[in-house]
């Protein structure tokens, strides 16, 4: 007797529906076609173990499982159950009126309990799209898929349960998450504030401006000067997500496995620090079976380089590309699949080796020569990338035992707010383009326009300091942000001024 259930398969950051046929009739022996991989085939003792625990029968006939379509590759262990269901059906232990109403998605244990899978959020998207009335999933996934409203999401801790369900015999009350409720009461809660920050009000401008005009920045500074615990409160000034950036952002969470069974809606902008020895597939993503890396895991949030000079050369190279464009392609002999990475990039890193190149108190004992090679790991085209270049120096004790208290970072959240307002509106009949760290050089010219004085500063700024030629651009789009946050519709010298200030590393002669 011919079966059909329906299962789901993930590709990049979005689902598929699978077609399950199962067939028992004549014959002997197990098979899967399809395009399996070894995990799905594996699944038959998985199955009949299962099948055993709860008094059922694997058939002793011929067992023909089809996945269609047969020309995609299906992989992973998630597809146990609805086979399981197929073959119950099939050979005639369970009733089948309601398996086409549901997508079914599971890892069996040899007892029979499910075990949660990765990738839900994508799946129940894609089952709602396609019309069917639900989706049945073990219960540890039931709230991350419950986020896709008008989709009846039922979890099941086991086998003897999904089977008493589609019989009729058990009622399973549907789980429901109200989204907006949970999106409203855990928006920006973050532990982190620019209040607990004594000093560094220089840096904090800075950072300011990057979350205003989504700008990359760069710190350089010496050991314990606080650019980490700066760079961690960086999320906390940010505008808040959108709905759909928080459902956009929890899908590629969600794809990665890297949401809690207790997770439903990622309501925070992410902070990603990977560590230095990373390498870059981790950090752009891929494998045989492509996963997102850490710069898709800070969509939408920021991805923070510490020590950048320690990554290695490989890694740095292959993020010019997505800080470009905004998104990753993973090519593969069958398929190609995008991964979204619009990120701010916040890097840090010692000036030398020893970390005490222009300390105000402590000397530097790196040899001559060293700084420059020490700074020589960072390419130019990528720092060409990163619009804002900070120094920072240590706090002085004055400033540490202060009781003065520091602006929160929820005040400076509406003032960054307000100027993005500005650039929505600027940017309004352009698709790709949401911040002024986006303009292309075309646009530099037509929207950082500046007066007479303004290219005069500028010009006298690139002679006297040595700027480069690549840092031209650069300071018109941090002078045109700088404005936006002073509500000016010109960029005054002031602005111009300010930005100069902020190119640190492309002044000649800056590392001796």
């Amino acid at each position: 007797m011919l079966i059909k259930t329906f299962g789901s398969a993930v590709q990049g950051v979005n689902a598929y529906t699978i077609t399950v046929e199962v067939n028992v009739g004549a014959g002997t022996k197990y098979y899967v076609v399809g395009l399996p991989d070894n995990a799905i085939k594996e699944g038959e003792q998985r199955i009949d173990s299962a099948l055993k625990h709860y008094n059922y029968r694997m058939p002793r006939q011929k067992v023909v499982v089809n996945m269609a379509p047969a020309d995609i590759r299906k992989e992973g262990s998630a597809y146990d159950l609805t086979i399981a269901l197929g073959i119950l059906s099939s050979s005639g232990q369970m009733e089948s009126g309601k398996l086409s109403d549901y997508i079914i998605m599971g890892e069996l244990s040899l007892d029979g309990s499910l075990r949660p899978l990765k990738g839900v959020l994508p799946i129940a998207i894609q089952a709602r799209k396609e019309g069917f009335k639900g989706i049945i999933l073990p219960e540890q996934n039931a709230r991350e898929a419950a986020i896709v409203n008008n989709l009846e999401v039922i979890g099941v801790s086991n086998l003897q349960e999904a089977v008493e369900f589609l019989d009729g015999r058990r009622a399973i009350e549907p789980t429901t998450v109200n989204t907006r409720e949970i999106f409203d009461n855990t928006a920006d809660q973050y532990a982190a504030d620019f209040a607990d920050v004594q000093g560094q009000e220089n840096i904090k401008r800075a950072l300011e401006i990057a979350a205003a005009g989504g700008h990359n920045v760069i710190m350089i500074g010496p050991p314990g000067a606080g650019k980490t615990m700066l760079a961690k409160r960086l999320p906390s000034i940010l505008p808040p997500l959108s709905l759909f950036e928080a459902l956009e952002t929890t899908k590629i969470h969600s794809v990665a496995g890297k949401l809690g069974t207790a997770a439903s809606l990622l309501s925070t902008r992410p902070f990603r620090s990977p560590h230095h020895t990373i390498s870059d597939v981790a950090l752009v993503g891929g494998g045989s079976v492509p996963q997102p890396g850490e710069i898709s895991l800070s969509h939408n949030g920021v991805l923070f380089l510490d020590e950048l000079p320690e990554f290695k050369r490989t890694v740095l190279e292959v993020m010019r590309q997505p800080l470009e464009e905004r998104r990753v392609t993973i090519s593969r002999a069958r398929t190609s699949i995008d991964f979204p990475a619009n990120f701010m990039l916040i890097a840090s890193m010692n000036p030398c080796p020893c970390g005490y190149y222009n300390h105000p108190d402590k000397e530097c004992v790196c040899g001559p020569g060293i700084v420059q090679r020490y700074l020589n790991k960072v390419s130019g085209p990528l720092l060409d990338r990163i619009d804002l270049h900070v120094e920072v120096t240590p706090v002085t004790f004055d400033q540490m035992t202060s009781t003065r208290k520091s602006e929160e970072s929820s005040t400076i959240r509406e003032r960054v707010v307000d100027a993005r307002e500005v650039q929505r509106v600027r940017f309004e009949g352009f698709d790709t383009i949401h911040s002024n760290a986006m303009m292309p050089s075309q646009m530099v010219k037509e929207i950082c326009r500046i007066n007479e004085a303004g290219i005069t500063l500028l010009k006298t700024a690139m002679e006297r300091l040595g700027l480069s030629a690549r840092a031209y651009d650069r300071i018109l789009k941090v002078s045109r942000t700088i404005a936006d946050l002073a509500k000016s519709e010109e960029i005054k010298i002031e602005h111009l001024a300010e930005a100069i200030q902020y190119r640190s590393l492309d002044r000649e002669g800056w590392a001796g």
